[in-house]
């Protein structure tokens, strides 16, 4: 007859075999398993020893709708960290929202705020929820309410409870409202308690939404607050650094998506908070309706009032989904500090730009302007742009308005270096080199009469490309020309105005440029564009002449007036 015998006590004297024959360093003492006993479990038993755990206790709304909780089981009681609350609704099918709304509230303020909420999902009538606790150790009161069965958005409560933690590990749970879950946002995020310098890192997703959408972003600090709309991408993500506008403390950031309901509404999908440790407050950029139609995001700058010692970066993109992206090769800067003013070009490449411009005026506080071209199968000889985003600057950086590079006018280019380098080879004195240049642009540029009369003019002519197709008209003469003068380490400017009869024969004339270098300390007048030749019956006739340099100046106004500088 076979005897039926445990196996239990067989592996336990195997167990105890194989502990024998370890050496010291694998045995396990009794003392090491004491010391390995969460400590915090041995504070909860003791703290619910000095409770009265009386049962949890349901409101008269759970009846109505035969709601019922398995966990927790007390009104009262202490945890170690997470508290799961868990429950089931008989009625669930009219309920009014499919969600359970629960408020966790510290019965102290802390640093990560004093309150979080949860929408715990209701599937087939359960209901199911972990719950962490934001500023660790200490006593927190969580109510948990339920739809109505009759009004949309309305709740009833339904069961309260109190905790006491005894973790004193801060774990603000990322949460997301029903609007958020609908989206199906992630933010990827572990927690959504952070610490962060002036701006905090957001990326996120929402397969709900695409490129036709939004997500609004708002930033608040007490009374105050700021709202930012960005737009998602194809792949249905989005990405900003915020800012952390308020100064030092704990910065509330909401992401919001549409309201399916109403148009140009956001509705809260998530609730970070974000204490910042920098002690500077920051003012927000102004953005206009266009910065979101146009597709633009700014990466760089996040906030108004930087810093900066005599040149400026920023940088971002286009998103390629939005009107008109692809033909938006390039965007509008200007900055202005006072009555001085300037405006700079930054290039777009493969929908992304990230270029400098330089505050040239000096020291001091600084309007910035980006702006996006107007787009249009015209030519024009003028360029029309829009507004898109505002901020200031404030400058340390010396005033080197009339020698450093400048729209048009790159005096920093290897080839306009060596060509002025070149040019100005044994050639001594101010005057002598000013000179040489308005010979070398009056003689090597000839004037693109069919440029002028078709209006063809581009954002990018510069100096490089005059210099290049050794062709122009008046503003290619002066980009040319200046830019060899500050490549020589010499003042000039871009002087804007009017000219009569004289280059165009038997004409009126019309708008005009030309340039004034600093020669001995002294401002001294030339026009490459009139020493170059004129035109006739439509055509450019070559014949240099050194009439325009350095003109008597009552006899220049007589067919030239100067309407201002432009930088």
């Amino acid at each position: 007859m076979l005897k039926r015998v445990s196996l239990f006590p067989i592996l336990l004297v195997m167990a105890g075999v194989l502990l024998v024959g370890c050496n010291d360093k694998g045995a396990v003492s009794g003392e090491d398993v004491k010391k390995q006993v969460d400590p915090y479990e041995q504070l909860v038993e003791e703290k619910n020893k000095e409770l009265e755990l009386e049962p949890l206790t349901l409101t008269t709304y759970s009846d109505e709708i035969g709601a019922s909780f398995v966990s927790p089981e007390y009104r009262e009681f202490a945890a170690n960290g997470t508290v799961t609350i868990e429950g089931s609704i008989e009625d669930y099918r009219g309920l009014k929202s499919d969600y359970a709304w629960i408020i966790v509230t510290a019965e102290e303020e802390g640093v990560a705020g004093r309150e979080h909420e949860y929408y715990a999902p209701i599937k087939d009538g359960q209901i199911k929820q972990d719950i962490q606790f934001f500023n660790g150790e200490g006593t927190y009161h969580i109510k948990v309410q339920l739809p109505d069965d009759e009004r949309e958005n309305y709740y009833y409560e339904t069961v309260r409870f109190t905790v006491h933690n005894v973790n004193p590990d801060m774990k603000r749970d990322v949460t997301y409202t029903p609007y958020g879950q609908e989206v199906g946002l992630s933010l990827g995020f572990d927690t959504s308690f952070f610490e962060a310098e002036q701006t905090f890192p957001l990326k996120g997703e929402a397969e709900g939404l695409d490129e036709e959408d939004t997500v609004m972003l708002r930033v608040s600090k007490g009374t105050d607050n700021w709202n930012h709309v960005l737009a998602v991408n194809q792949e249905h993500q989005f990405a900003y650094d915020v800012p952390l506008f308020y100064g030092e403390g704990l910065h509330k950031v909401e992401v919001m998506v549409p309201d399916g309901d109403r148009e140009n509404y956001y509705q809260t999908a998530t609730t970070l908070m974000v204490n910042n440790t920098s002690q500077q407050t920051m003012k927000p950029i102004e953005y206009s309706s266009l910065y979101n139609e146009r597709g633009v995001t700014l990466e760089t700058p996040a906030y108004s009032g930087d810093e900066s010692s005599g040149d400026y970066t920023i940088s971002g993109m286009i998103q390629p989904e939005a009107e008109l992206a692809s033909d938006t090769t390039h965007l509008y800067v200007s900055s202005k500090k006072g009555e001085d003013t300037a405006l700079d070009v930054i290039p777009i490449h493969d929908f992304r730009f990230d270029d400098s411009f330089y505050l040239r005026f000096g020291p001091g506080t600084y309007d910035i302007t980006v702006s996006v071209p107007e787009i249009t199968k015209e030519n024009s000889d003028t360029f029309r742009f829009y507004s898109v985003a505002k901020f200031q600057v404030e400058n340390s950086g010396e005033d080197r308005r009339d020698l450093l590079p400048s729209r048009g006018v790159e005096s920093d280019h290897p080839k306009i270096v060596s060509l002025a380098e070149e040019l100005l080879q044994g050639v001594e004195g101010d005057r002598e080199k000013a000179k040489a240049i308005y010979d070398y642009v009056a003689e090597h540029i000839a004037y693109d009469v069919e440029k002028y009369n078709t209006d063809d003019f581009q954002w990018d002519d510069s100096a490089l490309k005059a210099l290049e197709t050794k062709k122009g008209v008046c503003q290619d003469y002066a980009y040319l020309a200046i830019a060899l003068l500050r490549a020589s380490e010499m003042e000039a400017r871009f002087v804007e105005g009017n000219a009569g009869s004289g280059f165009t024969r038997g004409a009126l004339g019309g708008r005009h440029a030309w340039v004034e270098v600093k020669v001995d300390g002294e401002w001294l007048t030339m026009d490459p564009t009139w020493g170059s030749g004129y035109v006739e019956n439509d055509t450019f006739v070559a014949a240099y002449n050194e009439d325009y340099f350095d003109p008597e100046q009552a006899s220049f106004e007589e067919t030239h007036y100067r309407t201002g500088i432009s930088y």
